[in-house]
């Protein structure tokens, strides 16, 4: 049997960080992609787009990060559980005040899940949009992502959708952190 290739290394933090993830990954290619994206995330680029991440990195094109978003198998559902896992393990027992916000971006048309005209709070008015609750945590001045939640409008609504209105959905994200250790 023939041993995989190991992932090519990037930023040392980078590389450990993304370590906790690995098994995730079923080829070494995602993973790398994976860390890519990362180093990507807190480079100087100011619009952090495939193409850009793609070019800061030294990857000749975007196409092996858009294949992994768009297409290579792994669950974005089971990171974020790893993710906030690993999360509250280094808080555990410390007191984090929880903040609770929504966050909406502007998109055209209307081909991506969940986008309807709708207030966008960062715009400051009703346009054409994804909006998404989410939840953050506060210790010793540092903020950090816990969760998110798209809001699904009623009208955008799939037929496994249950619809919830975003004081519900923050109200559920309130609940569920109240009560863990």
């Amino acid at each position: 049997m023939v041993t995989p290739r190991a992932a090519q290394p990037t930023v040392k933090f980078i590389d450990d960080y993304c370590e906790s993830y690995r098994d995730l990954f079923a080829e070494v290619r995602s993973f790398e992609a994976f860390k890519h994206l990362h180093v990507g995330l807190i480079s100087e680029v100011k619009r952090k787009s495939l193409p850009a991440i793609a070019k800061v990195v030294g990857l000749p094109n975007s196409q092996s990060l858009q294949q992994f978003i768009c297409e290579s198998p792994w669950s974005s559902q089971t990171f974020c559980q790893r993710r906030l896992m690993l999360i509250l393990k280094v808080i555990a027992g410390r007191k984090v005040t929880l903040i609770i916000d929504e966050t909406g971006d502007r998109k055209k048309g209307t081909s991506t899940d969940y986008v309807k005209r709708q207030y966008i709070g960062n715009l400051g008015k009703v346009d054409n949009g994804i909006v998404a609750v989410s939840a953050y945590g506060l210790l010793d001045d540092i903020t950090f992502p816990l969760a998110f939640e798209v809001y699904k409008p009623k009208e955008r609504l799939k037929p496994t959708d249950r619809y919830q209105t975003k004081p519900e959905i923050a109200a559920a994200m309130i609940r569920e952190f109240r009560y863990r250790p």
